[in-house]
């Protein structure tokens, strides 16, 4: 089933070279069928590659997939263009009197901020409570998990003595679970982060499963014991090229830039890197999609029982 976009969204043309089935607003409108609704919080600087990131993966199941672009309105992007944003980003005044069947809150820069010292923090949190009643499961991405573990249960980050960055073995702590269906008992992952959180911290919460981490690079996969909540604190959704960008624009502004561990082949930048997680990319987004998404939300939201309202 097709991923439903809007239209003139650069992203379209993208996915259409690559096969995924788009489809846009208007044909999707004359459709007898209900759609999954999914808000994206994009935090990240570079806003249509993290779409396109996204939607790419949104839009690698069964499941017709309506999305949503939310942007921040106490902090407005210098790396996007103001008509793309009021084109295809809403805020959350405009959108917190309805209800989503999923959410995912992306990664920003601003990790090594303190979360209270984050301009648009108040916004977020907002966002997060609200998420709580009004959105059936949140998918939390590297700084939007830590900020998310943070919020909800009191873990705080740390930062490493080096940046964490590269493609890292990782293992399943139990492979029953229905995130990690379908997983290899080991399998890699990118990284890119200065900051981390307490694996025995983690692992002590009552309220949270760790479900996959790594021997160099931590905690990755978070899962609240309700299935509300999950906290990724690496980027699965990331392209082949994406640390490679990052690593470049690392050693224009400094200098002893590492180079990304297990990435480049050979660890040579001047050679380009190969996509070695792509499988369990669109594994883990089909697994949420389906279990904690599609297979847990109600039909009508408005045939939910107990009425649930947030205010702001």
């Amino acid at each position: 089933m097709p991923i439903n976009i809007p239209k003139q969204l650069p992203a379209g043309e993208l996915l259409r070279e690559e096969k995924i089935f788009v489809m846009e607003e208007d044909r999707a409108r004359t459709q007898q069928i209900r759609p999954l609704n999914i808000l994206v919080c994009n935090l990240m600087p570079e806003k249509e590659k993290t779409e396109l990131q996204l939607l790419r993966l949104l839009g690698n199941t069964p499941l017709q997939v309506n999305v949503t672009f939310l942007n921040t309105a106490t902090y407005e992007s210098k790396n996007v263009s103001k008509s793309h944003l009021q084109t295809f980003y809403t805020t959350f005044n405009e959108i917190k009197h309805r209800r989503f069947d999923g959410m995912i809150i992306t990664g920003a820069p601003i990790e090594r901020m303190e979360f209270e010292d984050v301009v648009y923090w108040q916004e977020i949190t907002d966002i997060m409570d609200w998420a709580k009643l009004n959105v059936t499961s949140i998918m939390n991405i590297c700084w939007g998990a830590q900020a998310a573990l943070y919020h909800h249960y009191g873990v705080g980050k740390f930062e490493l003595p080096k940046k964490c960055s590269g493609v890292y073995s990782h293992v399943i702590t139990d492979l029953t679970v229905d995130l990690v269906r379908g997983f290899s008992d080991e399998y890699v992952a990118p990284h890119s982060r200065h900051t981390s959180v307490s694996i025995e911290e983690v692992r002590a919460h009552p309220d949270l499963r760790l479900l996959s981490y790594s021997d160099d690079a931590g905690v990755f996969i978070v899962q609240s014991k309700d299935n509300k909540q999950i906290m990724i604190t690496g980027h699965l959704e990331y392209d082949a090229t994406t640390l490679a960008d990052e690593y470049e624009r690392d050693v224009a502004k400094a200098d002893n830039v590492e180079v990304p561990i297990n990435y480049f082949p050979n660890d040579d930048p001047t050679k380009a890197p190969k996509n070695t997680w792509r499988a369990h990319s669109h594994l883990l987004f089909y697994n949420w999609l389906n279990y904690y998404v599609y297979q847990e939300t109600p039909y009508k939201w408005d045939f939910v029982e107990e009425e649930i309202e947030y205010h702001i």
